[in-house]
C-alpha cells in the first residue's frame, strides 16, 4: 500500500504564497509522475500541475502557468507545489496523486495513488 501526506495548506491573502508538500510512503515500487488537482467547492476536480519522477518534465494547467512551481525531491520521494500570487479563484482542497505507469497525466484517471487533501484558501 501507498500512503500520500499533504501538509502545507492554510488561509492567505490575495497576492500571497504558500508551499504545498506531499510525501510517498510504503510500497512504492515504481513512480512515473506526480501530480496535484484540486476541487473547489461544488467543482468537479481539475489538474493543477505534474512532473515525471525520471527527467523532471513539468506540466502545468493554463490557469496557474507563471505562478505555480511544481519540484520533486526523489531522495525524500516528495514532490512541493510553490504557489505565489494566489487569487481567490484558486481556493479549493489540493490533493497530491501518484502515477505508478505512463498515462493520463492531465486527467484524474491517469493517477493510482492520492492523498487526503489539505485545504487552501485565498481571500480577497
Amino acid at each position: 500500500q501507498v500512503q500520500l501526506v499533504e501538509s502545507g495548506g492554510g488561509l492567505v491573502q490575495a497576492g500571497g504564497s504558500l508551499r504545498l508538500s506531499c510525501a510517498a510512503s510504503g510500497s512504492i515500487f515504481s513512480i512515473n509522475a506526480m501530480g496535484w488537482f484540486r476541487q473547489a467547492l461544488g467543482k468537479e476536480r481539475e489538474f493543477v500541475a505534474a512532473i515525471r519522477w525520471s527527467g523532471g518534465n513539468t506540466y502545468y494547467a493554463d490557469s496557474v502557468k507563471g505562478r505555480f512551481t511544481i519540484s520533486r525531491d526523489n531522495a525524500k520521494i516528495t514532490v512541493y507545489l510553490q504557489m505565489n500570487s494566489l487569487k481567490p479563484e484558486d481556493t479549493a482542497v489540493y490533493y497530491c496523486a501518484l502515477a505508478r505507469y505512463r498515462g493520463s497525466t492531465y486527467y484524474t484517471s491517469g493517477y493510482d495513488y492520492w492523498g487526503q487533501g489539505t485545504q487552501v484558501t485565498v481571500s480577497s
